[in-house]
């Protein structure tokens, strides 16, 4: 399935909320994404920050579980609405 650019912004904004409402994963994205709690509110606007996001949480499946659970979703759509986000479309190396 793929999602509008619309659609993966919102499910991606969802799940940012879903981070910040994380005590003990916040601080992890902080760490690794560079950006401050301050300037969250105006990259949230931004969708390749939003991809960034999307590309976190899919690094565990834990954190894709409990984030997709929260949002009500299908487990595989934190995926698909990345690939609708700049920087997540699939590569082809052959």
């Amino acid at each position: 399935m793929s999602f509008t650019r619309n659609t993966a912004e919102t499910i991606a904004l969802q799940s940012l909320a879903w981070l910040v409402a994380n005590e003990e994963l916040l601080p992890v994205f902080l760490g690794s994404s560079g950006v401050s709690e301050g300037d969250m509110r105006s990259a949230a606007q931004d969708p390749e920050f939003l991809g960034s996001v999307l590309d976190f949480i899919l690094m565990d499946d834990a954190w894709v579980i409990a984030c997709c659970d929260v949002q009500v979703l299908p487990y595989e759509q934190l995926a698909q609405a990345r690939q609708s986000l700049p920087g997540g479309e699939q590569i082809h190396w052959t």
